[in-house]
C-alpha cells in the first residue's frame, strides 16, 4: 500500500494480524529482504509492517539531501504506524534500519515494546568500535562525494557494487540501481546522516535505550564488527541479548533466513511473557 507522510509517499507491505512488528531495511535494499522473516512472523500469528525506505525502492525519491537525516526516516517509521493505527511494535532493523530502529527506540520509547538491531549496534557503541571498524566503513567517505560514487558503483555494469558488496541478491539490487536518480537516492542516507562531522566527531550524548534489546551479528559481516554489537549493551538498560549467526555473511536475512528467523520468534515470546 502507499502511505503519505507529510508529502512523501511510502511503499509500505502490511501483511498478517496480531501483534505487531515493524521490519526496516538498510542499503541498498528494499521491504523484500524481509520476505522469509514476514513468512515466518506472520505464520506465528504476527503483523508485519515493512515499508520501502524513502529513497529506495518505490517509496518517493526526495532530490534534497538534507531529506535522508536519520530524524526523517524516524518520523517516516512513526508516521506508518500513525497511518495503521499501531500505538506499539517490535521494532526490527538492518543495516541503516538498526540504527534507525535505535534511534527510533530512544526518541519514542513509549512506541517501541522491543529492539532488533541486525549487523549495526548502538552508535555510541559503533563510535567506540576503534580501528577495525573505521577501516571497515571507508566507502562511507567515498560516498559522500556525488558522482564520484554512483561512477564508481555502477562502473562496468556495477562490478564495484557486485566485487565490494558481495550482496546475495546482486543482480536484482543492480537492476533497481541502474536508473541514475535511483543510486543517488540510495546514497541519500550517507550523504546525510554519515557525515564526516558525525563520523569522526566529538563523542554525543544518546538518550537510554529502556526496552528489551536483541543485537545480532553474522560471522562473514565484511563491514561491521563484533565488537561494535557486542559492547551495544552497555548503552541498553532493558534486558539485552546478544546472537552471532555463524556462515553468513551482512544480508543474514538472505543467507541463514530459518536462523534470523528463529530467533525473532523467541525473542518475540521473551518480550511478550515479559510484558
Amino acid at each position: 500500500m502507499r502511505i503519505d507522510v507529510d508529502g512523501t509517499g511510502l511503499e509500505v507491505l502490511d501483511t498478517g494480524s496480531g501483534p505487531a512488528v515493524l521490519l526496516i531495511h538498510g542499503f541498498p535494499d528494499t521491504h523484500r529482504l524481509w520476505r522469509h522473516q514476514t513468512k515466518a512472523l506472520t505464520d506465528a500469528g504476527y503483523r508485519v509492517i515493512a515499508p520501502d525506505l524513502r529513497g529506495f525502492g518505490a517509496s518517493d525519491k526526495p532530490a534534497e539531501v538534507g531529506a535522508y537525516g536519520a530524524a526523517r526516516h524516524v518520523g517516516d517509521m512513526l508516521g506508518v504506524l500513525d497511518r495503521l493505527g499501531v500505538e506499539r511494535a517490535h521494532v526490527v532493523g538492518h543495516d541503516w534500519g538498526a540504527l534507525i530502529a535505535w534511534s527510533l527506540a530512544m526518541a519514542a520509547p513509549g512506541r517501541v515494546a522491543g529492539l532488533t538491531a541486525l549487523s549495526v549496534g548502538h552508535p555510541a557503541s559503533m563510535a567506540d568500535a576503534g580501528f577495525e571498524q573505521r577501516q571497515k566503513s571507508w566507502y562511507m567517505l567515498l560516498f559522500q562525494f556525488r558522482g564520484i560514487a554512483e561512477g564508481w558503483l555502477s562502473r562496468d555494469d556495477f562490478r564495484n557494487l557486485r566485487d565490494w558488496a558481495r550482496h546475495p541478491e546482486a543482480e536484482e539490487v543492480a537492476g533497481r540501481l541502474r536508473d541514475p536518480g535511483a543510486l543517488t537516492a540510495s546514497l541519500g542516507i550517507y550523504r546525510a546522516a554519515a557525515t564526516p562531522e558525525i563520523l569522526f566527531g566529538p563523542p554525543r550524548e544518546f538518550p537510554p535505550v529502556t526496552m528489551p534489546v536483541m543485537g545480532v551479528w553474522s560471522s562473514g559481516d565484511l563491514f561491521l564488527t563484533e565488537k561494535a554489537m557486542r559492547d551495544s549493551g552497555k548503552h541498553v538498560k532493558g534486558p539485552w541479548r546478544y546472537e552471532r549467526v555463524e556462515d553468513a555473511g551482512h544480508w543474514m536475512q538472505l543467507e541463514a533466513p530459518e536462523r534470523v528467523s528463529q530467533l525473532l520468534l523467541d525473542f518475540l515470546g521473551e518480550v511478550r511473557a515479559e510484558a
